[in-house]
């Protein structure tokens, strides 16, 4: 019903945007990146947004960004995964990191979500995995705010080897699982392509 709703920002809280737009006040339920990356009380932002109908309530989500926005619809395609618990997702790293830990199959990350099990985590890998490409991942870091520090260079170093990995003629699955599989995802994208090389060939 609404692709977007653009307006001044007229409230904040964790959780939630209160948008002004030819006033009418949009109440609309976001992740935290999404309430981070909103500008000041007073700015105008657009919100790209998606209207969940149930038979007791009508909720406006909003989103920073597509991929934000496409991210959600993932997540709410797997059994079990609903609209609160994918903002919970989506809030609890930034949307790049996300994407790779779909792609890796990284149980743990998606584990620290508030409210997801173990169990959910690995639904949402083996479902998601597929449907995930490293093209998501660019594209998720070109879109979001820029964000400094250890997960944004963990992140560009994990890219950078799978990469690499695919340039030697790996297939995009057999670099992914490579990658995923070494324990620490901290160390220099060389470092990380070593170690995984040397894991493929059984040293």
């Amino acid at each position: 019903m609404y692709a977007f709703i653009e307006g001044q920002v007229c409230e904040k809280s964790s959780g939630e945007l209160v948008l002004l737009a030819g006033g009418v006040g949009y109440r609309l339920l976001c992740s935290m990146n999404t309430v981070q990356a909103a500008p000041a009380m007073g700015e105008t932002m657009r919100c790209h947004t998606w209207l969940s109908v149930r038979e007791d309530a009508m909720d406006l989500y909003g989103f920073a960004t597509k991929e934000e926005k496409s991210m959600f619809m993932l997540l709410t395609s797997v059994s079990g995964v609903g609209p609160k618990m994918a903002l919970a997702l989506l809030g609890s790293m930034p949307l790049r990191d996300l994407n790779l830990a779909i792609l890796l199959d990284d149980v743990t990350a998606l584990s620290k979500a508030p409210g997801v099990g173990k169990k959910t985590a690995q639904r949402i890998a083996l479902e998601l995995k597929d449907k995930v490409s490293q093209g998501d991942v660019s594209a998720a870091s070109a879109a979001s705010v820029p964000v400094k520090g250890a997960a944004s260079v963990k992140a560009d170093n994990v890219t950078e080897a799978i990469e690499a990995l695919q340039a030697l003629g790996y297939s995009p699955a057999e670099a992914r699982s490579a990658i995923g599989k070494l324990e620490d995802k901290n160390a220099s994208a060389d470092e990380l392509l070593r170690l995984a090389l040397r894991a493929m060939a059984g040293m």
